[in-house]
């Protein structure tokens, strides 16, 4: 059984940037930069593409021959399949102690950061049962009735000294067999939050962030 493997699934339709996961960034398929990053991890032993694009099996192929595909079945191709769902197919097919899961969204993604979680969560394991990456929002939040989330309105302190809320942004989830198995989630009920800089956590959803995608790659990584 491989210690930790790294996971990236990748469905075939989007319905916000079409064909996003193969589409150029910086003159490479975007998936080749997140996965390029899990490849690239010390601490992971064996790396698994899900998918059910013919586009990014054949990419992994020429690219990535390490890497392993799984083939996803038809009744997991829906955009409305939760990704616990999908999650719970791979870990039945590829045994490991620790999985890591990230997306190929993320194209800023560092293995260097990879490596950091993988650590952070082994030196926590036995007070957390999972990790996922966080991203620390330092704004003034209210709810919809009104009322003030995280800040003392007649206390107008700057933003930079409110107290932060934590965005989950989807870089890094890492969680043993037995809870993804067993629970179906990916996330226990004791995870550890790994805070990032907000610029490797960016995540596309839509256009727009596609291409702030490419810009903050092109002055933090240079194309």
């Amino acid at each position: 059984m491989t210690s930790i493997v790294g996971l990236m699934p990748m469905r075939r339709g989007s319905e916000r940037v079409v064909g996003k996961n193969t589409r150029p960034l910086c003159g490479r398929p975007l998936f080749h930069h997140a996965l390029s990053a899990l490849v690239d991890c010390a601490p992971i032993g064996h790396v698994v593409v899900d998918t059910d694009c013919p586009d990014v099996a054949a990419g992994v192929r020429q690219h990535f021959p390490a890497v392993q595909l799984i083939e996803r079945p038809a009744e997991l191709c829906g955009g409305d399949v939760p990704m616990n769902e999908v999650l719970v197919h791979d870990a039945r097919l590829v045994e490991a102690e620790l999985y890591l899961q990230t997306h190929a969204t993320n194209p800023l993604l560092r293995s260097a950061t990879l490596a950091a979680a993988i650590e952070r969560f082994q030196t926590r394991a036995g007070r957390h049962d999972s990790l996922l990456s966080v991203t620390p929002v330092r704004k003034r939040f209210w709810t919809a009735a009104g009322d003030p989330l995280n800040h003392d309105p007649s206390v107008l302190l700057r933003t930079q000294d409110l107290p932060p809320l934590l965005e989950e942004n989807s870089c890094i989830y890492i969680f043993p067999r037995r809870l993804i198995l067993e629970t179906g989630s990916r996330v226990g009920a004791s995870p550890l939050t790994f805070e990032m800089d907000p610029i490797e956590a960016w995540d596309i959803d839509d256009e727009s962030d596609f291409a702030i995608a490419e810009a903050l790659y092109q002055v933090h990584r240079a194309c």
